[in-house]
C-alpha cells in the first residue's frame, strides 16, 4: 500500500500542523505503509510568527518550500500527483488547510478549493479510493464531496461543523483520539487538535485513522 500525504506548509497558524503530520508520517511508517508527500508550488495565504503569533505582514513563504520542511525534503509538487499511483490520501491539518488549499477560514461553506485539492478529492472518490482528513481538514472534504452526503468529523459542535452540514456533508461528533469512519463513501476522519489537548490524544486518533484506511484499502 502506498499513501499520498497532502501538506499544507509548515506550522498550525499558516501551513499545516506539524504533531498531525509527524504522527501521520509516523504512523504510516509503523504500519509498514509507504508515502509520499505532496504541496501546491505557490505562496502562502500569510506567514504568521508563531512565537508572537502576529501575523508577518512583509514576509513571503513557499507553501512546497515550508512543507519540504516536514518531509525532510521528500516531497512532490501537487500538480504531480496522479490517483493510479496511490491506495489511499491523508490531509492533516493545521490553518493551510483553509488558508492554502483553500478559502474556508473567509468563505466558510462558499468556499473556493485549490484547483489540484479538488482534483485529487474528486478523483479518488470516483476512484474509490480511501480518503483520510485530520483535525480542520475534513471541511475540504465537505466542500467537494458534500453533495453526496459524506459523513465526517471536526470534534464537537462548533462554526466548522455547521458550515460542514451547509455544504450537504453530515457532521458526527467525536473525541479526538477517535475517528469517525464512513465506510459507504470510503473517508476517514478525526478531530485531532480541534479538541485534544496533547500529542498523545493527536497520536491515538491519527493510528485508528490510518488502521481505518488500511482496513478499506484491503476491502
Amino acid at each position: 500500500m502506498k499513501v499520498a500525504v497532502i501538506l499544507s506548509g509548515c506550522g498550525l497558524m499558516d501551513g499545516s500542523e506539524i504533531h498531525e503530520a509527524t504522527c501521520t508520517l509516523l504512523n504510516l511508517d509503523k504500519q509498514g505503509i509507504a508515502y509520499q508527500c505532496f504541496a501546491p508550488n505557490q505562496e502562502q495565504a500569510k506567514v504568521v510568527n508563531h512565537f508572537t503569533h502576529q501575523i508577518m505582514e512583509d514576509e513571503k513563504r513557499n507553501v512546497l518550500v515550508e512543507a519540504a520542511r516536514i518531509a525532510r525534503g521528500n516531497i512532490k509538487d501537487l500538480r504531480d500527483f496522479n490517483t493510479i499511483d496511490f491506495d489511499a490520501v491523508i490531509f492533516p491539518g493545521g490553518s493551510g488547510a483553509i488558508v492554502n488549499l483553500s478559502d474556508f477560514g473567509a468563505k466558510g461553506a462558499s468556499c473556493k478549493i485549490n484547483n489540484d485539492v479538488a482534483r485529487i478529492i474528486t478523483d479518488c472518490y470516483e476512484s474509490k479510493m480511501p480518503i483520510g482528513a485530520i483535525c480542520i481538514a475534513p471541511v475540504l472534504l465537505a466542500c467537494v464531496l458534500g453533495k453526496y452526503g459524506v459523513v465526517l468529523t471536526v470534534g464537537a459542535d462548533c462554526n466548522a461543523a455547521k458550515a460542514i452540514e451547509q455544504a450537504g456533508a453530515k457532521h458526527k461528533t467525536c473525541a479526538a483520539d477517535d475517528v469517525v469512519v464512513d465506510k459507504k463513501n470510503m473517508v476517514v476522519t478525526t478531530p485531532a487538535y480541534m479538541l485534544a489537548k496533547s500529542i498523545k490524544e493527536v497520536d491515538a486518533g491519527v493510528a485508528k485513522l490510518v488502521k481505518e484506511l488500511a482496513k478499506l484499502g484491503s476491502e
